[in-house]
């Protein structure tokens, strides 16, 4: 497992100092079906705008 998850997206109630995730848990979905050939096609569902 990884011990630690970066993220760039600062809007995120997650995102904290040093580009770091600090969410429990972290669930990536591909955009279509069961697959993703390349990060471009997939998404973070943990992603929550923070009230900035």
């Amino acid at each position: 497992m990884a011990k630690d998850v970066k993220c760039e997206v600062n809007n995120c109630i997650f995102w904290e100092h040093g580009n770091l995730c600090g969410a429990d848990e972290i669930y990536v979905v591909a955009q279509r079906g069961d697959r993703a050939h390349n990060s471009k096609e997939t998404d973070c569902k943990t992603f929550k705008p923070a009230d900035l």
